[in-house]
C-alpha cells in the first residue's frame, strides 16, 4: 500500500507539471497569434497612411504629412510627426516614408511577467506620372494649350475651354483610345465619355476617329452625365497623316472638370471647365523624362 500511494503521488506531480507545460504552450500560441494580428494591423495602417500622404506629392510635403497623420489618427494612431519623412525617387519629394508603432497587450503572457510587446512597421509610397492610364476619355488636348505649356504651367483651377474642332483632314481631336483604326460608333464614344476606356492606355501613337459626330444624341447624353465631374484626357504633342490614317502622339494625361459644352453641328464642339491635378488609376512611369501634367499614380514601394 505504501508503494502504491507513492506511485500515485508521483503520477500527480507529473500530471501537474505536464498540464503546466500545456497551459504555457497554449498561452504562448494565443498571445503570439494576437501579436501577429496586431503586427499586420500596424503594417496595414502604415501602408494606408503612406498612400494617403502620397496623394499630395510631389506638390506639398506639408499637406502630405497632414494627410498621413490624419489617416493614422482615424485608424488607431501610432504615427508621430517625426515618423514621417520624404525623399526623392525620380522627382523631388515624390516619396513618403511612414513609421508606425503600437503596444500589443499580452493576456496569458502576463502570468510570465510579459504585459505587452511593441509592434512596429514602416511603409513607403511614391507618387509618379502616369505612363499608362485607365478610364481615359477620347478627347485630345493640344500640349500647346496656354494652361498646359504656359509659364509655370500646367495651371489648374482656371476656367478655360477645349476646342474639339478640325486639326487636319479627318482629325477632330477625337482619339481611338483603344488603339483601333477607323470610325468608332457613337455608342462606343459615348461609353468612353461616360465611363472612360476600361483598358490601360499607354503613352504612344493613336489613330484619330475620322468622324466626330458631336451632334449625336448618344454622345450628348454622355456629356450631360459628366457635367461637374473630372474626366481624364490624353495630351498630344503632334498630329500626322489625315483621315483614318491621322495619328496623335499622346505624351501624357491631364484631369479636366467639365462645367458645360456647346455643339456646333456634327464637327465642331467646345468643352468648358478647368484642369485639375488628380490621382488616377494607372501604371506609373519609370522614366524621369516624362513631363508631369498633373495626372499621378501612387503605389507602395519597397
Amino acid at each position: 500500500m505504501t508503494r502504491l500511494r507513492c506511485e500515485r503521488g508521483q503520477s500527480t506531480v507529473v500530471v501537474v507539471l505536464f498540464m503546466t507545460v500545456i497551459l504555457g504552450m497554449a498561452a504562448a500560441v494565443l498571445d503570439v497569434g494576437s501579436w501577429y494580428r496586431a503586427d499586420r494591423a500596424v503594417q496595414q495602417a502604415a501602408d494606408a497612411a503612406a498612400l494617403a500622404g502620397a496623394d499630395a506629392l510631389p506638390g506639398s510635403t506639408s499637406q502630405a504629412r497632414s494627410l498621413a497623420l490624419s489617416y493614422s489618427d482615424k485608424n488607431g494612431g501610432g504615427v508621430l510627426d517625426a515618423d514621417i519623412s520624404f525623399s526623392t525617387t525620380l522627382r523631388a519629394n515624390d516619396t513618403i516614408s511612414v513609421h508606425a508603432r503600437r503596444p500589443a497587450p499580452g493576456f496569458f503572457a502576463r502570468l510570465f511577467g510579459v504585459s505587452s510587446v511593441a509592434v512596429d512597421a514602416t511603409a513607403k509610397a511614391r507618387s509618379g506620372v502616369a505612363g499608362a492610364a485607365r478610364w481615359a476619355a477620347p478627347f485630345g488636348v493640344d500640349e500647346r494649350h496656354p494652361l498646359i505649356s504656359g509659364g509655370n504651367c500646367p495651371c489648374f483651377n482656371q476656367a478655360t475651354d477645349l476646342g474639339l474642332q478640325r486639326v487636319g483632314p479627318g482629325a477632330f481631336r477625337v482619339i481611338n483610345i483603344d488603339g483601333s483604326q477607323g470610325g468608332t460608333s457613337p455608342p462606343t464614344i459615348a461609353s468612353w465619355i461616360q465611363y472612360g476606356y476600361s483598358g490601360y492606355m499607354p503613352i504612344d501613337w493613336y489613330f484619330s476617329d475620322p468622324g466626330a459626330r458631336f451632334n449625336s444624341s448618344t454622345i450628348q447624353d454622355a456629356l450631360n452625365t459628366r457635367i461637374g465631374q473630372v474626366i481624364l484626357l490624353p495630351i498630344y504633342r503632334e498630329v500626322i497623316g489625315s483621315g483614318a490614317n491621322a495619328e496623335y502622339h499622346v505624351v501624357g494625361f491631364v484631369g479636366f472638370r467639365i462645367t458645360g459644352y456647346t455643339i456646333n453641328g456634327s464637327r465642331d464642339a467646345y468643352l468648358y471647365g478647368h484642369f485639375e491635378s488628380i490621382t488616377w488609376d494607372g501604371i506609373m512611369s519609370e522614366s524621369g523624362s516624362d513631363r508631369d501634367y498633373g495626372a499621378h499614380v501612387i503605389e507602395l514601394i519597397d
